[in-house]
């Protein structure tokens, strides 16, 4: 990989438009994405809707709209292959609940790496006949061959996340896709790790559904996720987690009629998180205008030079040391993950504690300097583990 200090992006022009950079070093992106001057105009955009009309629902639900377009445009879908949630929990439990138990496919495949609100709902569906195979993390990584002891013609769908919540070991979507829809299966993708730092393009990969929500690399908040259903899936699917939103007309309010809308928007349920939406939006605005395939670049190298930066510091690397195989969030071993970010904190540095493990999890917006005194943060006040 040549060795630059600056990606081909205005990075200083797009610094200035974060507030908290002022004060800290966020290296925390894997949890929760900092504030941006933009996304802080969306939230008030809103909130003066809301004080000068008091009620805009035409306006508020075209809003919607062009957030699940955003979000559509981040992976190559059309905008009726989304449907809007609250949360990725939501959203995987809409796909679970839409999918029949009762027949010769029972099985889901489950990773260990999954984050555990997507092993919960599946685990969940168990009482309605699914039977779930575990996949295995061995070394902090999946192999894909590990999944063909799991998938076979008895498996129903695939449940797998593009990036390891833990470590940043990511997976190849097209490699799964194939595997599984060899043996006649759907998959479904949690990408909350890897959009907005990695290019995915569902039409390449193949996948079914895929789901991410926002307050992570996408710049966003909490309460608002996205979902992805392949077209032609949509109209084979009925999830029992539903509500007005999901109906073919909405404002009709036909309260013994469950049609179904055409669309992914079948998959919405009750009232849109309205605020949330604005500011999703303005949040993948950024990611789209920046550029993913530029970040992903920059990222490679925060993320080497957080991996042999640790090393030279003495600490240990959690999973995968291949930049190719993983996100720039890099993770390291510590006694007290929860004690260790306290202290980063006071440092002026945000990481992320995770279990056994400390994350630094840079964006586009990082620099070199902001990598290395992360790391002599964490090496300051970590001890051996």
């Amino acid at each position: 990989m040549p060795t630059i200090d600056r990606p081909d992006y205005d990075i200083d022009a797009w610094r200035k438009r974060i507030p908290l950079l002022g004060s800290l070093i966020p290296m925390n992106n894997c949890s929760q994405a900092p504030q941006t001057s933009e996304t802080r105009a969306a939230a008030d955009r809103y909130l003066e809707s809301w004080n000068r009309s008091g009620m805009d629902w035409d306006a508020w639900v075209e809003e919607v709209q062009l957030a699940k377009q955003e979000f559509a445009r981040l992976i190559n879908a059309s905008v009726d292959e989304i449907a809007l949630c609250s949360s990725v929990s939501e959203a995987t439990s809409a796909i679970a609940t839409a999918i029949r138990f009762d027949g010769r496919r029972r099985k889901v495949v489950v990773t260990e790496a999954e984050f555990p609100t997507v092993g919960h709902v599946w685990r969940a569906q168990e009482r309605h006949g699914a039977e779930l195979s575990w996949v295995p993390v061995c070394d902090g990584m999946i192999e894909p061959s590990s999944y063909d002891a799991s998938i076979d013609d008895e498996t129903a769908i695939v449940s797998a996340c593009h990036g390891y919540y833990l470590n940043g070991f990511t997976q190849n979507l097209a490699d799964l896709a194939a595997r599984a829809h060899a043996a006649g299966a759907l998959v479904y993708v949690d990408a909350y790790q890897t959009l907005g730092t990695v290019p995915v393009d569902v039409r390449a990969t193949g996948v079914d559904f895929l789901a991410s929500g926002n307050l992570k690399f996408l710049m966003g908040i909490p309460g608002v996720a996205f979902l992805y259903v392949r077209r032609e899936l949509i109209e084979r699917l009925e999830p029992t987690i539903t509500g007005w939103f999901g109906r073919v007309s909405p404002f009709s309010f036909q309260v013994k009629q469950l049609d179904w809308s055409p669309t992914a928007s079948r998959f919405d349920s009750g009232t849109p998180p309205v605020v949330n939406a604005y500011i999703a939006r303005a949040g993948m605005e950024i990611i789209n205008d920046v550029g993913v395939t530029h970040i992903r670049e920059w990222l490679e190298v925060l993320g080497q030079r957080l991996i042999d930066g640790g090393r030279t510091r003495g600490l240990t690397l959690h999973g995968t040391d291949d930049m190719s195989r993983k996100t720039a969030t890099t993770a390291f071993v510590v006694e007290d993950s929860h004690a260790i970010e306290v202290a980063m904190r006071a440092r002026g540095v945000l990481p992320s504690a995770r279990g056994p493990v400390i994350r630094l999890a840079p964006h586009f917006y990082n620099t070199l300097a902001d990598v290395d005194m992360a790391l002599d943060a964490l090496a300051a006040v970590a001890p051996p583990a």
